[in-house]
């Protein structure tokens, strides 16, 4: 059974003494999305080091059309932040690369623009990078390498969207915030469309090994496979020496 109160509890703890160890009086410095991971992230990081201590950076490539959430998590919580608009830097890579980029490139890019933003204020603000990931998507590799999978510290990758979501409503985060439906913000389509199974199926599926449609299973089994790589440290070479 799991105990929201008490994951909460111990999340905050692990991230005091995170930056204790790793940072003592640094800020936490989150990428908020509007969407649900980033607004927990944010709120445990407020509860574990006061909201004077957290940084959050909006970042919409353009126009963004849920930036309103992004602004109501800020405003709620009362913390800093910075909106930073990266259309120009994406467009300008995109214009100066002398080829033709793939789709998936061009989808991928301002999440690692976005990272680079993160670690410019991280860096000028004496701060550490939340990684703002969760369980659910990171066992499929629902993010970008190099761009959201990445951070200095990652309070809830072990922590499915359920789970997740639990946690959201003791924060006392607006109920818009925990149960907005979730997008990647890449393509305009929804998690869910995008992954071909819904989140509830794939955290029964992870906490429990249980899961009804076999060819949903396959889909799963293969993604998370495929995406091992991602959680992974980079592969080196060791001499013989």
């Amino acid at each position: 059974m799991f105990d929201a109160q008490k994951v909460k509890n111990d999340c905050v703890q692990w991230i005091k003494d995170f930056f204790e160890e790793n940072g003592k009086g640094c800020n936490a410095v989150v990428g908020i999305s509007g969407g649900k991971d980033s607004s927990i992230v944010a709120a445990l990081c407020v509860e574990a080091l006061g909201k004077e201590r957290v940084i959050g950076v909006l970042m919409p490539c353009g126009e963004q059309h849920d930036i309103d959430m992004a602004k109501l998590l800020v405003d709620h919580l009362g913390i800093k932040h910075y909106i930073v608009n990266i259309k120009d830097a994406v467009d300008g890579v995109i214009k100066n690369i002398p080829f033709e980029l793939s789709k998936q490139s061009i989808e991928n890019l301002p999440p690692r623009i976005r990272m680079s933003t993160l670690y410019a204020v991280s860096q000028t603000h004496n701060g550490r990078v939340a990684n703002t990931c969760n369980l659910s998507e990171d066992w499929v590799g629902y993010s970008t390498r190099y761009g959201d999978s990445v951070g200095d510290f990652s309070p809830c990758s072990n922590l499915t969207v359920a789970e997740m979501k639990e946690i959201g409503r003791l924060l006392g985060l607006p109920a818009v915030l925990v149960d907005k439906v979730p997008i990647d913000g890449l393509c305009g389509k929804t998690d869910e469309e995008n992954l071909g199974f819904t989140y509830a199926e794939l955290d029964r599926y992870i906490r429990e090994g249980v899961i009804d449609d076999v060819n949903k299973k396959e889909i799963i089994d293969k993604k998370h496979k495929m995406n091992l790589f991602k959680l992974s440290l980079m592969p080196s070479f060791i001499p013989d020496i």
